[in-house]
């Protein structure tokens, strides 16, 4: 085979020229047949996507788990309802936007009497019924009690709103007037906390009415005792 420096020449003119000013099939042709130094970076591009995307995954995390199921009133609902199921639903929110202490099983306010006036689609928590933690809030103080009572005086039980603070007092029957003493009167427990008056209903006898009182448990059972014997009345503060 005879070797032919004028076609080598040609070869290489023809190489130069085309490194210079390439044609649109030489561009095309370079896309569709890298070379190995053009994969290899295309490779690590290709491969730092991938580590960035499964970064932001594993950052993000599975998207269900960040949500949670809680209870919600299904309608408006006044204070004093003792709740059903047809009054609640179970409804997913971010669980970022949760209140502390949402209520997220229906069996924890079946049965439960609501403490207070509650919108559609308003999240339930732990202190909107009536139970160990509204006393505890109301109160202030983790050994507390809601004790019910009946005031002696229906048109003070008007007055009265959740919320305020009051002293609960007696007037024994059977102890004359006493003007030292404020003709009998006798303190049962101080700054109570109203957490509930039950609604006034159509044709209801208006000192049927019961007014919820928060209380440390050592007044809330003088309370509870002498509401059985004696009338009960507040004053406030």
């Amino acid at each position: 085979m005879s070797f032919d420096p004028a076609q080598t020449g040609h070869h290489r003119s023809n190489r130069a020229h085309r490194s210079l000013s390439p044609s649109w099939a030489d561009r095309l042709s370079d896309l569709t047949h890298p070379g190995w130094a053009r994969t290899l970076a295309a490779r690590r591009v290709l491969a730092a996507a991938l580590v960035c995307l499964a970064l932001a995954l594993l950052a993000r995390g599975d998207p269900g788990s960040g949500r949670s199921a809680v209870v919600v009133a299904a309608r408006d609902l006044q204070p004093g309802v003792v709740l059903t199921d047809a009054d609640v639903d179970l409804v997913e929110f971010e669980a970022g936007s949760l209140p502390d202490g949402a209520v997220t099983a229906l069996s924890d306010v079946n049965g439960r009497t609501l403490a207070g006036p509650t919108r559609a689609g308003e999240a339930l928590t732990d202190v909107r019924v009536m139970g160990p933690r509204l006393a505890a809030a109301a109160a202030g103080m983790d050994d507390a009690r809601i004790v019910p009572v009946r005031l002696a005086d229906p048109a003070v039980t008007e007055l009265l709103r959740e919320g305020d603070r009051v002293d609960v007092l007696t007037v024994d029957p059977g102890t004359p007037a006493n003007p030292d003493r404020r003709s009998g009167a006798t303190v049962l427990a101080s700054r109570a906390v109203v957490v509930l008056v039950t609604p006034s209903e159509n044709g209801r006898d208006q000192r049927e009415r019961v007014v919820m009182l928060a209380l440390p448990t050592s007044d809330a059972t003088t309370v509870a005792a002498a509401s059985l014997t004696s009338a009960i009345t507040v004053t406030f503060q």
